[in-house]
């Protein structure tokens, strides 16, 4: 076994810096100097302290945001240069990748090593596919008819412009990739943002914005108030200053946001919760279908939006492949995510673990059956890799979003049984199917109602690929063409010659 590697320097000078956050161009504490505590997921132990913002901190960030957005030299600036920021700051994510993947690991839990690789690396390449976006933003002309005055001739045309300042709020399962997805369609655009971070997970935020701040950003572009939900969060839904407000989390808080939102129609896209199936057929490679939904279900503690929580397996291959996921769950290496030998870290906090296991005692109580998993394993908020079996589609368990390493597994029948149980959940982020028969395939994609579907694969996202749920996952989408149009809007503009 490895030894676990140390910190890098530079993570540790940050830990142990004095608790602040960004607004406009200064390093600030709370106005009435709360904060609060972060804890390593992997040990229970307080890890640092960050400012805990009241109202009127958010408020002065969001007018920092609005002064930059309406009179600064950022809403005169040129599409290549703003191409050319997004760059820079995807270069500076990667020369500080370690660091960046260290403290994500150390704040959320999850591998040091796997978040280097996928969660940087996909904030790397999200940023850069968007500065492409920069100077591809376009309107058109349009012939007009105008009955009503024959005789003049008009020109009109339709502009695509800013939205404004954007209220960004994300979740505590991939702080710095979430973050991203919403920064970099903002600074494509020209829009400015505050962003509010996880009240778990707020430390690759503050490093990304130091690193906004050594690219070139100009003051008030870019801000980061570090708080709770209730409080932070709660003022920045609120602010009418806002123009547009961005939401990743729980579709419960999510409906909270839409409302406030549609209050004052403040433009807002939601990207909430998922409780994704994974369907093995039965021509499936079974090998490569337990593999693949072992790992729907598992990756990141399956703290994942559209983990594949849901298994639906055809009845003549469901007990070997049910087998097969619960061989992989138990021979899975857990502990602390700086050992890059670990294969799965701890959950987020205490409290998630409670809730995760809740989830697990009703299913023993309605006489479920546990196949692996369902226990404890410490110091640190973990939870072993669970598979549950003699479910009902019914079953809570089966409706509702764990957002913890727990499979539920079905048998089904033929085509029609394994759509109607997909499609019997009040979400619909993600899907896979695993099959060989195109055929099936093509007859099965555009009846899953879900926002994105995956063959022989789960999971599995591009910054070009839209991302974005039906039904109760969400509103609207992140990356691909579909984010500029979430970050802009349209004039229509009619000039008689």
């Amino acid at each position: 076994m490895s030894a676990t590697p140390s910190l890098h320097p530079a993570t540790q000078a940050f830990l142990q810096r004095t608790p602040t956050m960004l607004i406009g161009a200064e390093w600030v504490t709370a106005a009435d100097g709360a904060t609060m505590d972060l804890r390593n997921p992997a040990t229970g132990e307080v890890l640092c302290k960050v400012p805990s913002a009241s109202a009127a901190d958010v408020d002065r960030a969001v007018l920092a945001a609005r002064q930059a957005f309406d009179d600064s030299a950022w809403s005169r600036t040129r599409p290549r240069e703003r191409q050319n920021l997004l760059w820079r700051l995807a270069d500076l994510l990667e020369r500080d990748g370690e660091i960046l993947a260290q403290l994500e690991c150390l704040n959320n839990g999850k591998s040091a090593a796997v978040a280097r690789v996928m969660d940087v690396q996909l904030a790397i390449d999200f940023l850069r596919y968007m500065a492409g976006w920069a100077t591809k933003i376009e309107g058109s002309t349009v012939d007009v008819s105008l009955p009503l005055m024959p005789n003049d001739q008009f020109h009109g045309f339709i502009r695509r412009e800013a939205i404004g300042v954007v209220g960004a709020i994300v979740a505590w399962n991939f702080p710095l990739l979430l973050a991203c997805w919403k920064l970099g369609p903002a600074l494509a655009t020209g829009c400015t943002v505050v962003l509010k971070p996880a009240d778990e997970t707020p430390l690759t935020a503050l490093k990304l914005a130091e690193l906004v701040l050594e690219a070139g950003y100009p003051s008030g572009v870019f801000n980061v108030v570090t708080g709770t939900g209730i409080t932070a969060g709660s003022a920045l839904t609120h602010n009418p200053l806002v123009d547009k407000l961005t939401f990743t989390g729980s579709t419960e808080v999510g409906k909270q946001i839409g409302k406030v939102a549609m209050e004052s129609m403040t433009r807002v896209t939601l990207e909430l919760g998922g409780k994704s199936p994974t369907i093995v057929m039965p021509d499936a490679d079974l090998a490569s279908a337990a593999a693949g939904a072992a790992s729907a279900i598992f990756f990141n503690q399956g703290q994942v939006c559209c983990a594949g929580s849901r298994l639906y397996v055809h009845r003549k291959h469901f007990d070997n492949v049910v087998a097969d996921i619960a061989g992989i769950a138990n021979s899975m290496k857990l502990g602390n995510g700086m050992d890059p030998t670990v294969q799965m870290g701890p959950l987020i906090s205490a409290r998630q673990q409670q809730r995760v296991f809740n989830y697990i005692e009703m299913g023993r109580d309605s006489g479920a059956t546990i196949a692996c998993g369902g226990e404890q394993f410490g110091p640190g908020y973990f939870v072993k890799p669970t598979v549950i079996v003699d479910v009902d589609q019914n079953s809570r368990l089966v409706q509702e979003e764990i957002f913890g390493p727990v499979l539920v597994a079905i048998p089904f029948d033929d085509e029609a049984e394994a759509l109607r149980m997909a499609n019997d959940s009040p979400y619909g982020l993600g899907a896979s199917i695993w099959s060989n028969d195109l055929a099936a395939v093509h007859r099965m994609i555009p009846r899953i109602k879900s926002g994105s579907v995956w063959v022989n694969c789960h999971s599995a996202l591009d910054p070009a690929l839209p991302f974005g749920g039906y039904k109760m996952s969400g509103v609207g989408r992140e990356m691909g063409a579909a984010a500029i149009e979430h970050y802009t809007e349209l004039k229509s503009v009619l000039i008689k010659l």
